[in-house]
C-alpha cells in the first residue's frame, strides 16, 4: 500500500488541526500533511507540490468554496490519480459534492475509524 500525501483544505483552523493530528497517528498510511484555508489556496498548493494525491476538502469556505474548487481541480486533466474526500457538515452537500467530482463524502464530525476507512479505500483504489 503507497503511502498519501494529503492536503486539508478547510477555513476553519480547528479543523484543520484536528485533522491533521488524527491523521498524523497513521503514519502507515499518511506521508505528508499540507493545508489550505480555501479552494484558492488548494490549487496553489498542489501546483506547487504535485504529489498531493487526497484532497480532504470542506465545501464552505470563503474566497473559493468547495464547488468551485471542484470545478477548476476537475478541468485540469493532470489531477486525475487525486482523490478527493469532501468533509462537510451540511448533508444537502452531498450529492452536490459528488456531481462537481469529489470521490467520496463525510458529514462532520468525522469519526476516526470512518475516516481512516474511507482513505485507506481510496489508497488502494
Amino acid at each position: 500500500m503507497s503511502k498519501l500525501n494529503v492536503l486539508v483544505v478547510d477555513d476553519d483552523a480547528i479543523n484543520r488541526k484536528l485533522i491533521k493530528a488524527l491523521l498524523s497517528k497513521h503514519k502507515d498510511i499518511i506521508a505528508n500533511l499540507s493545508e489550505a484555508t480555501n479552494g484558492a489556496e488548494a490549487l496553489v498548493a498542489i501546483e506547487k507540490d504535485r504529489s498531493i494525491n487526497l484532497i480532504l476538502l470542506d465545501m464552505i469556505m470563503p474566497v473559493m468554496d468547495g464547488k468551485e474548487f471542484l470545478k477548476v481541480f476537475k478541468s485540469n486533466t493532470e489531477n486525475t490519480n487525486k482523490s478527493i474526500i469532501v468533509l462537510t457538515t451540511d448533508d444537502s452537500k452531498k450529492s452536490e459534492a459528488l456531481n462537481f467530482g469529489a470521490d467520496d463524502v463525510l458529514i462532520k464530525p468525522i469519526k476516526e475509524d470512518e475516516l481512516i476507512k474511507h482513505i485507506k479505500y481510496w489508497v488502494r483504489s
